[in-house]
């Protein structure tokens, strides 16, 4: 039987909020490794907190090139991927993914990638391995349990939405990419996974509600199709 294959986007800001977040990062990879008796698991990791800082002490500090801010955001998806795939040495593949369109050896039952190239986010990557292997869906963790119609963060009163168009995301996060931005979905990958008819599950880091949605139960977040 073939296995099915889910691509996970792993956002930054929950790998390390603040500091690196080792409680979720155990529960997480338990999770994948009960659930590779059936499936296998392409892990895209992100830059967050970690690639903003960055970033934000170049900006403040010294002129640099857009490209050059994109680098550093890269580098920052790299090294997140590197160490979750560190928690799942046993099952995955020894090497970090950071080509999604290159053809890729699928011999393990867990592949981790990190940032592929500037003008580009982690986003952008997932959607490109989900063409390059056939899936039709990503499931993207991210620090909030839904989209909402505007930042939770900055508003009490936002609401979560919990189905979205792809028109319906365009509005909420524009048409253009920026190093370090903030967003439910980058739109550069909204508009690559709009073309290619891909379903986007955007969920917090609660691990009982991955494993409903993974599980194909009902779970709490937002579905973008």
């Amino acid at each position: 039987m073939t296995k099915e294959i889910i691509i996970i986007s792993v956002g930054g800001a929950v790998i390390v909020p603040d500091s690196i977040d080792t409680a979720f990062l155990k529960k997480f990879c338990k999770l994948i490794k009960e659930k590779i008796k059936t499936k296998r698991f392409v892990l895209v990791t992100g830059g967050g907190k970690t690639s903003r800082n960055y970033i934000e002490a170049v900006k403040k500090n010294i002129s640099a090139e857009k490209e050059d801010l994109d680098w550093l955001g890269i580098q920052a998806t790299r090294m997140n991927a590197f160490l979750l795939k560190m928690f799942l040495k046993d099952i995955s593949h020894p090497n970090i993914i950071e080509n999604p369109e290159k053809e890729i050896s699928f011999d393990k039952d867990v592949l981790v990638a990190g940032g592929w190239k500037p003008g580009f986010s982690t986003d952008y990557c997932a959607v490109k391995l989900a063409k390059n292997l056939g899936s039709s869906m990503i499931i993207n963790l991210t620090d909030t349990d839904y989209v909402y119609d505007r930042d939770p963060r900055k508003y009490p009163d936002a609401k979560p939405i919990e189905s979205l168009t792809w028109q319906g995301i365009k509005k909420l996060v524009g048409e253009e990419w920026e190093p370090g931005m903030h967003a439910p979905f980058d739109p550069i990958a909204s508009a690559e996974a709009q073309k290619l008819g891909l379903r986007v599950i955007i969920l917090g880091k609660d691990i009982e509600n991955l494993r409903r949605c993974i599980e194909g139960k009902k779970f709490k977040g937002t579905t973008i199709s």
